[in-house]
């Protein structure tokens, strides 16, 4: 067995920044695809050839960068996100095609993130509620009774309706 190589503090910092997307196929050769961290892509390799997927591709990605998310692109995002869920939009598949066309990496690495919540068993609003600063208490109270009345995508159309209305009452305010 290997051992681990002494790292400096500076080391260790960068070593976090990397983010690196992969897509391979399973034991059961189904295509994965997900993100992990690590220190290179040799490392990233080695760890999913250990969890039984062969890598077909490795991409890094920078997961600093791009603006803090503002309250209007929640709000673009809980209209956006009522839209594909009231069109049949499978509920995964709509994480990615938003956090696709989002401007702002930060809102692309925190829909992964949320998506990747969900794919793991979570519920959405569970998932919602690891972003506090994003989504109030009334945000995600909405979704879990959404989630448990069947009625998510009548309640995320309302919650859209609340946020445009309240970015347009107060358009100085931009608390996140």
């Amino acid at each position: 067995m290997a051992t681990a190589a002494k790292t400096t503090p500076a080391k260790k910092a960068k070593t976090k920044d990397l983010i690196f997307q992969w897509e391979g196929k399973d034991r059961g050769g189904r295509i994965v695809r997900g993100e992990m961290s690590g220190g290179g892509e040799a490392m990233i390799s080695a760890s999913l050839r250990r969890q039984g997927i062969m890598v077909t591709k490795i991409k890094k990605r920078r997961s600093s960068g791009g603006s803090s998310i503002k309250s209007a692109e929640i709000a673009v995002f809980t209209r956006q996100f009522a839209a594909m869920l009231k069109a049949g939009v499978p509920l995964l598949q709509s994480f990615d095609i938003v956090g696709r066309g989002s401007a702002n990496p930060r809102m692309t690495k925190m829909l992964a993130d949320i998506r990747a919540d969900i794919e793991t068993g979570s519920s959405l609003s569970e998932a919602f509620r690891k972003y506090p600063l994003l989504f109030d208490s009334l945000y995600c109270n909405l979704i879990e009774a959404g989630e448990a009345a069947g009625i998510l995508e009548a309640l995320l159309d309302r919650l859209a309706i609340y946020q445009e209305k309240r970015k347009n009452s107060n358009p100085r305010s931009n608390p996140r």
